[in-house]
């Protein structure tokens, strides 16, 4: 993709746009929680065009209209994820931390079958709760260690949020 189409795209992620993880509760994952991937551009329907032209140049993710008026265009697949962040990467300006952190997380995510490296990967999911100023997170690493060490997949835990890693711990 050309550098001047990239650099356009970054602006509209810093902008119109949104790279946020979470953890969420899933009953069919060994751990009890997967961490979800999600990049998103928004716009007001009436400019909807403009991420119809992203979806082609993407070739992934899916567009919804929202009752309010607007309109976004989300991608949520790991991979594909990874791939766009890596494209955007050189371009964007306000948004350089979640990019940065949003690809340590996804580099590490196959390691996530390890109640340790899950535990890891949680309190660097934790971090987009401050660089996205989101208030209504109600899954954190806290809310997954207690489930992990009631599970039996943990003993009993510490963890360094100054280092975003895990101390102490046992886990399988």
């Amino acid at each position: 993709m050309d550098a001047t189409i990239l650099a356009y795209i970054a602006g509209f992620l810093d902008g119109d746009g949104s790279i946020f993880f979470q953890l969420v509760r899933r009953k069919d994952y060994c751990h009890g929680f997967q961490i979800r991937t999600s990049l998103a551009f928004y716009q007001k329907t009436e400019n909807e065009e403009i991420l119809l032209w992203l979806k082609q140049q993407f070739s992934s993710g899916y567009i919804r209209r929202r009752k309010t008026g607007i309109t976004d265009y989300t991608i949520v697949e790991p991979g594909e994820v990874r791939r766009i962040l890596e494209l955007l990467q050189p371009y964007v300006r306000l948004k350089k931390e979640h990019v940065r952190l949003g690809l340590e997380i996804l580099e590490r995510l196959p390691l996530a079958e390890d109640a340790t490296e899950l535990v890891s990967l949680c309190l660097l999911v934790d971090r987009f709760q401050v660089i996205n100023y989101s208030k209504k997170r109600t899954n954190t690493s806290e809310v997954v260690i207690d489930y992990l060490k009631s599970h039996g997949y943990l003993a009993p835990v510490e963890t360094d949020p100054e280092k975003e890693r895990v101390v102490g711990l046992a886990g399988g």
